[in-house]
């Protein structure tokens, strides 16, 4: 495989990889903002910045509860680059 092969390969994965991690954050964050939009337009309470806490919570749970297994994806991910490096190189 050529150094151009290898080198769209791993831009590919690494737009799966960079998918894969932001997206339990976002949902975590879309979802919760819908619930609280469902609720402010159900009460007429359109207070701007009662959306703000609830997402917070909501990402700071995604990242204590996923954010290992998304560092792993990432570390792997890295590993594989520097050893596509070493072998291009030589």
């Amino acid at each position: 495989m050529d150094e151009s092969a290898v080198l769209l390969s791993l831009a590919d994965r690494m737009l799966w990889i960079a998918a894969m991690v932001a997206a339990p954050v976002l949902i975590a964050s879309l979802a919760i903002g819908l619930v609280i939009g469902l609720i402010q337009a159900a009460t007429s309470v359109n207070e701007q910045t009662l959306t703000f806490v609830p997402k917070l919570a909501a990402v700071a749970f995604v990242m204590v509860v996923l954010g290992a297994s998304m560092m792993g994806l990432v570390i792997d991910f890295m590993n594989d680059i520097f050893a596509e490096i070493a072998r291009i190189g030589d």
